[in-house]
């Protein structure tokens, strides 16, 4: 079947700009951390993606070692591309990173030029693109030198590879830095991708102040803690969740007493707003003006469909701000 986008695909959807840049972003962007790898149904994520693209959704976000098998989500997002979306490509934001383990040997991780050049080679060549919008550096490198890495992703930007870069999981200080060496080189860092979300607050400490002071967009992940801020564990722990498999990003003892109480008393509150906790908690990260945008994961198109509806109630009352608060304190 030939796809067509929806033709009203851009009514519904707030698009933010992105820091000081010339860049909108749609609030909701779709990350394909999971669910798109060698080991997932085709038909299955490709309806997801043509759901968000008729939805509004613009950004797909990528990195090397999504799948699993690694590379195996840009492979499969490729194919897609090429299938659904070529005639479109100049509508979407794409974006990969690297800075994770990639391949053997010692030119396969971390933060050097060598690395972070051959691995978008290798992306581009997996989604058959000329360049991404976004190229990320996906964690810090202790070990080399911060100039090295902003070097690198100013010189991606100078080869025509990636129109934008951005940083992942910087602290505030680190963030600062790398920013200020962008900034010199001539390559503005265009957003910064942390892990947030009510259960997981970092970012408050410093980062959103940086970002702000400097023009720089934010778009956090696992905005609903794993699974934990749904209503998936509203009665204890399912057997085919995260939290039940031995190895995973969500471990069983993550989710004590404490917790799972800490959970029910959020999706009361939330159902007193007339949204899922999922909506919830993507609404309120999304109540902040530094957020740009909010990456969610789906696995299936109902979920993404769901996360969507977050939109038709970001506002909070002062009132639910400190209820929230209070609970979020009892941990």
């Amino acid at each position: 079947m030939t796809y067509v986008p929806a033709e009203n695909r851009y009514e519904n959807m707030p698009y933010r700009r992105c820091g000081r840049s010339g860049i909108k972003l749609p609030a909701i962007s779709l990350g394909l951390w999971h669910n798109f790898g060698g080991v997932d149904v085709f038909e299955n994520y490709r309806k997801i993606l043509h759901l968000a693209f008729n939805s509004g959704i613009t950004h797909f976000d990528l990195a090397n070692n999504y799948g699993p098998p690694y590379g195996s989500a840009e492979e499969n997002f490729g194919h897609i591309l090429q299938k659904d979306f070529k005639n479109y490509r100049d509508e979407l934001i794409i974006s990969s990173k690297a800075g994770y383990d990639m391949w053997p040997g010692p030119y396969g991780n971390w933060g050097s030029k060598k690395y972070l050049v051959a691995s978008l080679d290798q992306s581009l060549t997996r989604m058959g693109l000329d360049y991404v919008d976004i190229f990320y550096h996906h964690r810090p490198d202790p070990e080399t030198p911060l100039e090295e890495t902003m070097s690198a992703l100013d010189l991606i930007v100078r080869q025509g590879k990636a129109l934008y870069v951005g940083i992942s999981n910087y602290q505030a200080e680190e963030a600062e830095k790398a920013i200020a060496i962008l900034k010199q080189l001539g390559t503005p860092c265009l957003i910064h991708q942390p892990k947030y979300s009510m259960f997981e607050r970092w970012v408050e400490g410093g980062l959103l102040d940086v970002l702000e002071k400097d023009g720089v967009g934010c778009i956090p992940f696992s905005p609903l803690a794993q699974g934990m801020l749904s209503n998936k564990y509203l009665h204890g722990i399912p057997e085919d969740s995260r939290a039940a498999k031995t190895t995973g990003a969500l471990q069983q003892n993550q989710l004590t007493t404490e917790r799972l109480n800490q959970i029910q008393q959020l999706n009361d509150l939330a159902q007193q707003r007339g949204q899922t906790l999922a909506q919830m908690a993507l609404a309120w990260l999304l109540k902040d003006p530094r957020v740009t945008s909010v990456l969610v994961g789906a696995s299936k198109p109902e979920q993404l469909a769901d996360s969507l509806k977050c939109l038709e109630n970001i506002q909070f009352s002062n009132e639910e701000l400190s209820r929230i608060e209070n609970i979020l304190s009892n941990y």
